[in-house]
């Protein structure tokens, strides 16, 4: 088999960074209400500025297809055709259509006489993570050289304040209850919208660094948990949910059936616990030594959650030291499928690594609950 690498990494975030002060006006006041929870929320994520595929008017300016598109464009830069490369896979939760599959839809975007295989990941955050080891395992077992695995987001436009209806502000709740806040509102001020792309390749840059992938491990916890974080349907009291297709047009529009929405609860009870689980299982079975690592990219929807995470890790036994942290959540926002591999280009970017560091990844998924941890080393 081939070992894989990245080879190249290059992001598209549209249009000037949002400010905390600039979100509402440029999503709009939900019937006409200032929210009273954005200064809660945002206090409680730590997020700065973030981007917005949309206009100071609120009017939007690129589809999801065309930021992944121009995020491709600038990875090929003048150097590399579009017709050298053989597989494109694709990871997000905000798809422009239900049909055609998204990476169809960035195919026709970067458009030119080449056909190739094209592959799109559903999901929420894990989705890049998935995408990505489709094209690692599809060069590691010969069946292409090389891919593009592109992992975007558009999800302001899902944000607009036309996409509420009657929704209740719960500042006495969210003061008691932080997680409370984790609901739609929340969801409201932590989104951001980007791309990334990545070149993947069986040989490394003849010059330059590159980052090998030692090991892409994912796992579903939904045979156990009910699902947390939901669109597109409507979650019952026994935990089970119905999509939009069983709702009246009526009930779709009473219920916001197609807003972003999150069981605070579950999310309290098994978001960081259920990612512990998953890394002693790896660090047992593929022997794996967490102090070998010199850096740890761990994409957190919330700096609310870092504490918790560091904590539960120290019960367990596990002490990744907080100076092998890297995150930029506080400077981009949560970018969803996006984030794991937009921490991955910038640090890449950065000038920081050197031969031999080892870079481990974590992605949580709080949907159904699902993870990934990635191993990548630089070479």
């Amino acid at each position: 088999m081939s070992s894989v690498y990245i080879n190249r990494i290059e992001k598209y975030m549209p249009n000037d960074p949002v400010s905390n002060d600039e979100m509402e006006e440029r999503l709009g006041l939900i019937n006409g209400n200032v929210s009273k929870s954005r200064r809660l929320i945002l206090r409680n994520n730590g997020i700065k500025n973030r981007y917005y595929a949309l206009d100071k008017q609120g009017n939007i300016t690129h589809s999801n297809a065309k930021l992944a598109s121009l995020a491709v464009k600038k990875l090929l830069d003048n150097d590399i055709s579009i017709s050298d490369i053989e597989l494109l896979t694709s990871g997000t939760s905000s798809p422009d259509a239900i049909q055609p599959a998204h990476a169809l839809l960035i195919h026709g975007e970067i458009g030119g006489d080449h056909n190739l295989e094209a592959m799109s990941a559903h999901g929420t955050c894990n989705a890049g993570m998935l995408s990505l080891k489709y094209a690692y395992l599809s060069i590691l077992s010969g069946q292409v050289n090389n891919a593009i695995n592109v992992a975007s987001e558009n999800l302001s436009s899902w944000m607009l304040a036309q996409n509420y209806q009657c929704e209740i502000d719960k500042r006495k709740e969210i003061e008691e209850n932080p997680y409370i806040a984790f609901e739609k509102d929340f969801l409201r001020w932590m989104l951001s919208d980007g791309a990334v792309a990545s070149l993947v390749q069986n040989q490394p840059n003849i010059v330059g660094l590159s980052l090998k992938i030692e090991w892409i491990d994912v796992i579903s916890f939904a045979n156990e948990l009910e699902t947390c974080m939901y669109s597109g349907c409507v979650k019952k009291d026994d935990g089970t949910i119905a999509g939009w297709k069983e709702l009246s047009s009526e009930e779709q529009q009473i219920t916001s059936v197609f807003t972003l929405k999150q069981d605070a609860k579950l999310l309290q009870q098994h978001v960081i616990k259920k990612g512990i689980e998953h890394l002693k299982r790896i660090i047992s079975r593929r022997d794996f030594d967490v102090n070998s690592i010199d850096y740890f990219l761990p994409h957190l929807s919330s700096m609310f959650f870092k504490k918790q995470a560091i904590d539960g890790f120290i019960a367990e036994g596990i002490n990744i030291p907080e100076h092998k942290w890297f995150m930029n959540l506080t400077r981009i926002g949560n970018v969803g499928a996006a984030s794991g591999m937009l921490m991955v280009e910038e640090l890449f970017n950065s000038g920081k690594l050197k031969t031999g560091d080892k870079l481990l990844m974590m992605i949580p998924e709080s949907a159904r609950f699902s993870y990934t941890y990635a191993l990548l080393t630089v070479v």
